[in-house]
């Protein structure tokens, strides 16, 4: 049993997908992918994937925006992302963060977007998902400064140990996607092997960053099997057993039973 902790089902493109979105869970399921949170990136996906997840006893949502967006769009307000967190099978607020790496200009923009999140977040009382590329200090501090007993996830991890040890003193969990089996990714690898394997999570983050050997292909849920393989070998543990501990992960952090 694997969860894919972090896809984009609505970001699919599933023009030529045989079956469509029900080709893409069944296959997911076929693989043994058990559990699905799929992720909103502004406030029309949140309210849309609310419905979608309405649908499957097994997929959930987050509620949020993500911070590559247009610095010209209204900021959403901590009403806002409270009120859309109450809709059924929301577990999470996100994702938010900072991303100096794509968008350094927006950057007062995402940071004001991310301390509404994370008020939003310790309001409804639900962990949120951090995207954060070359901004350490900046998320690490907010982190501090809005912690919640409800913490979160660094997703789609590809930062330091050192960042990854401070989030982890505030509760939060550390996602690795498909990144983490590229040849280029020996660094990340190392981080892998110092955090506990009760603080990782696995994610596809797709339809990007399909894992080795499909990289360079449009990614779905299923695929999160190779990412899990390959964080289970750099584990020393077989997959059942990275599979159990990263599942006992996920239901743990968003509180499902």
């Amino acid at each position: 049993m694997l969860i894919d902790s972090h896809c984009h089902l609505d970001r699919l493109d599933l023009s030529d997908r045989e079956g469509g979105l029900e080709g893409v869970i069944a296959d997911a399921q076929a693989r043994g992918i058990s559990h699905l949170l799929t992720v909103a990136v502004d406030l029309e996906s949140s309210k849309s994937l609310a419905d979608l997840t309405a649908k499957y006893d097994h997929i959930y949502s987050s509620v949020g925006v993500h911070p590559l967006q247009d610095e010209e769009l209204p900021l959403p307000t901590v009403e806002q992302i409270t009120d859309l967190a109450k809709l059924p099978k929301v577990i999470a607020v996100g994702e938010t963060g900072l991303d100096n790496f794509y968008s350094a200009d927006s950057y007062d923009w995402q940071h004001e977007s991310f301390t509404r999140h994370l008020l939003a977040a310790k309001q409804a009382e639900k962990p949120v998902i951090v995207h954060t590329r070359d901004a350490r200090e900046e998320t690490i501090k907010l982190l501090k400064q809005h912690q919640s007993d409800s913490a979160g996830v660094l997703h789609c991890f590809t930062e330091t140990w050192e960042m990854a040890k401070a989030a982890m003193e505030f509760g939060f969990y550390i996602s690795f996607s498909g990144i983490v089996t590229f040849k280029n990714a020996s660094e990340l690898r190392e981080v892998v092997k110092k955090i506990p394997l009760d603080r990782i999570l696995v994610e596809t983050d797709s339809p990007w960053l399909a894992p080795v050997p499909y990289r360079g292909k449009q990614n779905e849920p299923k695929n999160v099997y190779e990412v899990a393989q390959c964080v289970a070998e750099i584990k020393g543990v077989d997959i059942e057993e990275l599979a159990e501990i990263t599942s006992n992960n996920f239901f743990n952090l968003f509180k499902i039973s």
